[in-house]
């Protein structure tokens, strides 16, 4: 049965972490005392959904979580240190801390710690988000108790619209470039110059070539620039649109 601890203290466990070439131990205190945190925990790192979406959402809207009041955001998973470490690494998800409930303490302690052994997981945490203050838990999305891992209420934008429904959003920008590409530098300074942070395609690597290029973008050139899912085009027309935005 899975716990709502609204209006409770979080568990009280000291967590084995790696810093650099070191273990560290890492206190429920050290994390939540005197603080407002958000923190999500999923089943695993490195697997799809936890990778693809959740994860990268909550690093996206860190800025907008600040601006609210939130001192820091946590990744929580039933992973040992060094698994925790490498999927930080590998997701270049700077804005996020990452924490290891190794053996699953804090996760029991939740009322989260669920088997997994139909996928040879063994015990791992229940997928959820929740804010708390100094310790003490104010708001919980559990995902619903049903087959399979959903997905549907832990989200970073289902609790950004429950601190603040009318936060502003940061813009979505993706850049489409090559290497070596003179007015792909210039778009991306003109982006950088405005504070837009973007993610970049760039044709060549992971199979990307021209073809996904005309595919998505309907244009052979780069760069292709699209802000909120509206195509907006080249540098030249990047600089038009930052002009008049």
């Amino acid at each position: 049965m899975l716990e709502n601890k609204e209006g409770q203290a979080v568990p009280s466990v000291v967590f084995k972490t790696r810093q650099g070439d070191t273990w560290a131990d890492i206190s429920s205190d050290d994390i939540f005392k005197g603080k407002t945190v958000v923190l999500f925990a999923l089943p695993g790192a490195f697997t799809p959904t936890c990778s693809s979406t959740h994860l990268p959402r909550y690093n996206e809207l860190a800025p907008v979580f600040t601006k609210e009041g939130v001192d820091s955001i946590v990744c929580l998973s039933v992973n040992d240190a060094f698994v925790m470490n490498a999927w930080s690494a590998d997701q270049h998800a700077e804005n996020i801390t990452f924490i290891p409930d190794g053996n699953g303490d804090f996760s029991q302690g939740m009322g989260m710690l669920v088997d997994k052994l139909d996928l040879g997981f063994g015990k791992r945490s229940w997928r959820y988000s929740m804010l708390v203050k100094d310790g003490t838990i104010e708001k919980m999305f559990i995902e619903p108790n049903k087959p399979g891992d959903p997905f549907e209420v832990s989200d970073a934008d289902t609790m950004l619209n429950y601190i603040n429904a009318s936060a502003e959003l940061p813009k979505r920008v993706t850049l489409f470039s090559k290497p070596g590409c003179p007015h792909c530098s210039r778009a991306k300074v003109a982006l950088t110059e405005k504070q837009y942070k973007y993610e970049e395609i760039t044709l060549g690597d992971n199979g990307i070539s021209y073809s996904s290029l005309t595919a998505v973008t309907g244009q052979g050139t780069t760069p292709q620039v699209f802000i909120d899912g509206k195509h907006i085009g080249t540098a030249d027309d990047l600089e038009k649109w930052l002009a008049t935005n």
